[in-house]
């Protein structure tokens, strides 16, 4: 999904250089999931259940485009 794409690629420009070890870790879950499931919780269809990548999809959905 483009949509996603541009998310995560706008975390790695502005955010993943300063990033912390953990914060990264936490990314690289993200990258790691289905599409379909980020989607829902990118949208709010459905609640993350992890509070770490909670965190990480807020923190995400905050970045100006």
């Amino acid at each position: 999904m483009r949509e996603l794409d541009q998310l995560m690629e706008r975390y790695l420009d502005r955010c993943w250089f300063e990033a912390s070890t953990e914060e990264r870790a936490r990314f690289e879950q993200l990258l790691a999931t289905e599409d379909d499931k980020l989607w829902r919780w990118f949208m709010g269809r459905e609640p993350v259940d992890d509070p770490a990548l909670r965190g990480m999809v807020e923190r995400l959905l905050q970045l100006p485009p």
